[in-house]
């Protein structure tokens, strides 16, 4: 799998390597570590010529540092340095289809944070692939939160837990542990039990691909507002990882659910995964 990690020196992006190293692929990842230089931002008025020289300065050390990090991860891939608007630079080097892209939902400085913020936001709306938005340190990934509703989107995040990850993870002591998918299904307060009872079958569906998969799974039937939900169950359930479509069934849903998923993304504790 190809994998994209935008990085710019801040820790979020040093994390974002560390977690295309720790994801249980089934193939291992060949891994482009890609650092932007956003020189429209940089040239602002407020910066001094010796503002940008710092700038760069940090941006060669930014580039040196992620090189030996790649190294001593040991991932097959490269560095590259480009310059230009941070998000179309981004889109224009993910990849396309089974990739992945993986970013920080933060930068370096209160100006970073707040352009890195909106730069993750562009990105799960517009990537033509998987997005990762790394919220903290990588871990070994151990608990799921698997957020569905029956739309293709929600597939696809499926499909992709079960052909892009191996359903086990090291014990530490030689032997091997199944991950832990928890499924959830959030509905409305509405007086129809025959839609409480379809989404319920949905999510016996998806256990039980997972279970037949190697994964352990459980179902999570909810009533609420799905994003709120989403990440209470992830909470709870200690997630490492949530993973979501981008978007939902019909037109008024897709509208819905593309907002579920960007508030997700922005108010989650742990890292979110968002498929389309």
């Amino acid at each position: 799998m190809n994998v994209l990690v935008a990085t710019d020196g801040s820790k979020y992006g040093r994390w974002g390597l560390n977690w295309a190293a720790k994801l249980p692929f089934v193939e291992p990842p060949r891994v482009m570590a890609l650092h932007v230089l956003d020189r429209a931002v940089h040239s602002l008025p407020f910066r001094t010529k010796l503002e940008m020289q710092r700038i760069e300065t940090r941006s060669a050390r930014t580039i040196a540092y992620t090189k030996k990090q790649l190294a001593l991860l040991k991932l097959k891939g490269m560095v590259r340095r480009e310059q230009g608007a941070i998000a179309p630079t981004i889109l224009k080097r993910a990849p396309k289809g089974d990739g992945l892209l993986v970013v920080g939902s933060r930068g370096l400085d209160v100006l970073d944070r707040f352009m890195l913020g909106s730069v993750s936001t562009k990105l799960i709306h517009h990537a033509a692939c998987p997005v990762l938005v790394v919220k903290g340190e990588a871990v070994p990934l151990r608990r799921i939160a698997l957020a569905i509703d029956g739309s293709p989107a929600s597939a696809k995040a499926l499909e992709f837990i079960l052909t892009v990850f191996q359903p086990y993870r090291s014990s530490g002591k030689g032997g091997r542990v199944p991950i832990h998918v928890s499924v959830v299904h959030v509905m409305p307060f509405l007086k129809y039990p025959e839609l409480k009872e379809a989404g319920c079958n949905l999510v016996d569906q998806n256990v039980q691909k997972l279970v037949k998969a190697g994964f352990t799974a459980e179902p999570v039937c909810q009533l609420g507002r799905p994003a709120e939900e989403v990440m209470e169950v992830a909470s709870t359930h200690h997630a490492d990882l949530i993973v979501m479509g981008a978007k939902g069934l019909d037109a008024v849903s897709r509208f819905l659910i593309g907002s579920v998923s960007t508030r997700v993304v922005q108010h989650a504790n742990c890292s979110v995964l968002v498929v389309r």
